[in-house]
């Protein structure tokens, strides 16, 4: 009998250890699968996901302290950050209308870690509170796209670039580029430009505005020119624009202290006016006329003599620019700048308004040679300096491959009108008679 158990107990270990055995068979096959792990996406440097995120923009009468005040940040830190890093975030100087991002804690305070103020599309400025506060300037990851357009004028020049839906900067940019070459209020239809400039986009999709023109051709009158950036001074990384020649596009005075107004009424020593008999009422200066609180633009460097308002001229200022030519700007709606201060060519100095004698929106824009009031139109003005002798063997290995991209690019077709139509099928149908 005891040999029967036996026999039946060992039958039982050997079924056990079988078992075992291909249980740890089916465990050394069978496939392991490992977690998905999601990529963590990060948006300004930050993982949201480890933040409440609060996503606003700033309101008319916000203050950056009382945001933060409200969003449980000590006061001493408010005052840390306000004298510590005033260079890289002025805390007085934040916009209504610009985008933030509060990233709060995940506990029941929520208290604000992070403030995150979007400058423009591009920059932005990170103030963070976790630790020591501290504060620093990033910008978003840009695509610059390389862009070519041409187009003839038929009635504008801001239309026919709109019609290609350029950036309207590009207008701008323009005629700042041929404002001492071309007179933008004579333009003639038939007149071409042609432009070659990089577009910036976010995240490849979003866009973010234009990049100043790198080359450009316009033909006004039959009279072709050239326009090539290029860094004349790159200590000062001043660039100015150049002809195939390699001369300054650029004069001492802009033409006109307004973009895109009109002359209302020019310099005139003999004019006569109704209103007043018919006597004898010399005009010393050329109106543009533009609407009430389109920006005036200093037409030249110089010191700022005068800022104030005075009869008839209303509010004005006046520039002294050398010691031969002075200017002067009429009817301002507000200044911009005092007297003492240093001004840039093409710095706003004022807006268009309509005090002192004026029967509508305009500035009176006046021009001293030597102490004595002149035409500005009529002026032959200092051209800018050339390119340096020693730039030019760079400037013109850089601009020959830039000119010959530009002449290959092709005008858009003009849409043929319901009226040309008719034209052109009442001369196919006299050629096939």
């Amino acid at each position: 009998m005891q040999k029967y158990w036996g026999i039946i107990l060992m039958a039982l270990t050997l079924m056990v250890s079988c078992g075992e055995d291909k249980n740890q068979e089916i465990e050394h096959t069978s496939p392991k699968i490992s977690p998905i792990e999601e990529p963590v996406v990060t948006h300004f440097g930050f993982n949201l996901q480890d933040f409440n995120v609060k996503a606003d923009t700033v309101k008319r009468g916000d203050s950056f302290g009382e945001l933060m005040i409200q969003n449980h940040v000590d006061y001493p830190k408010i005052v840390k950050l306000s004298e510590n890093f005033k260079d890289t975030f002025d805390v007085r100087k934040i916009r209504a209308g610009k985008p933030y991002l509060i990233l709060k804690s995940k506990d029941t305070l929520e208290q604000a870690q992070v403030f995150i103020y979007e400058n423009d599309p591009i920059n932005y400025t990170v103030v963070d509170f976790r630790d020591s506060v501290n504060a620093y300037r990033s910008k978003k990851k840009v695509k610059y796209v390389e862009r070519e357009a041409a187009g003839v004028i038929e009635t504008s020049l801001s239309e026919a670039i709109l019609d290609q839906g350029i950036d309207y900067n590009v207008t701008n940019n323009l005629s700042e580029i041929y404002a001492w070459t071309i007179d933008f209020f004579r333009l003639q239809k038939g007149d071409k430009f042609k432009v070659i400039y990089k577009e910036k986009y976010i995240n490849d999709t979003i866009y973010a505005g234009a990049e100043p023109i790198e080359v450009a051709y316009f033909e006004h009158n039959g009279r072709p020119i050239y326009a090539f950036a290029y860094e004349n001074d790159s200590l000062k990384n001043i660039v100015d624009y150049f002809d195939e020649e390699a001369n300054n596009l650029r004069r001492t005075f802009l033409r006109a202290p307004v973009q895109f107004s009109r002359i209302s009424s020019r310099y005139n020593l003999k004019r006569r006016i109704r209103y007043y008999g018919y006597k004898l009422r010399p005009h010393k200066g050329t109106d543009y006329a533009a609407p009430i609180g389109t920006p005036i633009l200093a037409t030249a460097d110089g010191t700022v003599t005068e800022s104030t308002r005075r009869g008839g001229n209303g509010k004005y200022v006046k520039i002294r620019h050398n010691g031969t030519y002075s200017t002067q700007y009429l009817h301002m709606k507000n200044q911009k700048v005092k007297r003492g201060e240093f001004v840039r060519q093409g710095d706003v100095i004022g807006w268009i308004g309509m005090t002192g004698n004026t029967g509508g929106p305009h500035v009176c824009y006046r021009f001293w040679k030597n102490g004595r009031q002149v035409d500005p139109l009529r002026e032959e003005l200092p051209l800018a300096e050339p390119l340096a002798e020693e730039l030019r063997p760079d400037y013109y290995a850089y601009i020959t491959p830039k000119k010959d991209q530009l002449d290959c690019i092709e005008y858009p077709e003009k849409p043929i009108e319901e009226e040309d139509l008719l034209t052109l099928n009442e001369q196919n149908a006299t050629t096939q008679n």
